[in-house]
């Protein structure tokens, strides 16, 4: 009865789309749009924050971001460890700002939090320092494209991440001092 009818194939709007439309916009009309986005989620907020602030408040609030998702409430059995979210909050941070160095100070809180973690509630997993040695290895990298001059605090960070991780196993303390050595010394 319905073979004859032929199904109708919706275009999925793009970007492309979007901005053909904001093309059109008067400058109002624009701020009303971006007012909109702004009053829709948290997520908006702090991004519009970050990518127009000059101070490093917007950093503290990513940080806090980070906090939550890699040292949560242990008493809490709702609130748990979320390499994802926590990941997620450098990757907004970086878009909002281009701003390398917050960057790389947040990829290096991410471990220092993990760390901490583990350092205060005992060992987790492979997966869990699989994830802060794969951060740790990023950050490494962010600090050597930096002038020898800026390095130092990040260095500084590091070797007191790598240093506190003495005796934890999965192979992580043994994968940080790699790293850390590999790059700096």
């Amino acid at each position: 009865m319905y073979k004859n009818m032929k199904k109708v194939k919706s275009k999925k709007p793009t970007w492309i789309d979007v901005k053909r439309s904001i093309k059109r916009f008067e400058p109002s009309q624009l701020i009303e749009l971006v007012n909109d986005l702004y009053q829709l989620s948290v997520e908006n907020k702090t991004f519009l924050h970050a990518r127009f602030s000059d101070g490093d408040d917007s950093l503290h609030k990513y940080k806090k971001i980070i906090l939550n998702f890699l040292y949560p409430d242990v008493m809490d059995e709702n609130d748990n460890v979320d390499f994802d979210k926590a990941e997620k909050a450098i990757k907004d941070y970086a878009k909002a700002t281009g701003n390398d160095e917050g960057t790389t100070d947040l990829m290096i809180y991410y471990v220092e939090c993990g760390n901490k973690f583990t350092l205060d509630y005992g060992d987790i997993d492979e997966n869990f320092y699989d994830a802060l040695i794969e951060m740790y290895e990023k950050a490494i990298k962010y600090v050597l494209k930096m002038p020898k001059k800026e390095q130092e605090p990040f260095r500084t960070r590091l070797k007191k991440i790598m240093e506190s991780a003495a005796g934890i196993g999965w192979g992580y303390y043994d994968d940080l001092c790699y790293f850390y050595y590999e790059a700096f010394e």
